[in-house]
């Protein structure tokens, strides 16, 4: 099984999207449900057999939960905080840019 190259609390874009998120858990490989998976066009629909992350995402217009394959993230860099509602009550602060889980977070 591959290595997740991204861990939970990290923050990362989409490689072709505009939105950014914290990553609040990873699966180590496709964990939603055949539909989700194929309502994604196929000239952009990811692999199945890598790992998949839970993000806290924001958008210019919005926040939400997004589930993103690892094949489509890229490190954010901007060192911008992540304004989502719920970043409070998964996440108890920043250090070097990572944001830091909540003890009580079952993963």
């Amino acid at each position: 099984m591959k290595q997740a190259r991204f861990e939970i609390g990290q923050v990362v874009r989409h490689r072709f999207y505009p939105f950014r998120g914290v990553i609040f858990d990873v699966d180590p490989e496709f964990a939603n449900t055949d539909e989700w998976w194929l309502s994604i066009p196929e000239h952009v629909r990811p692999r199945k057999n890598q790992p998949f992350y839970h993000l806290l995402a924001e958008n210019e217009e919005t926040s939400y939960i997004a589930y993103v394959s690892e094949q489509n993230l890229v490190p954010d860099e901007s060192g911008d905080p992540i304004s989502h509602p719920q970043v409070d009550e998964l996440f108890s602060g920043v250090e070097g840019g990572r944001y830091i889980a909540r003890d009580h977070v079952a993963h």
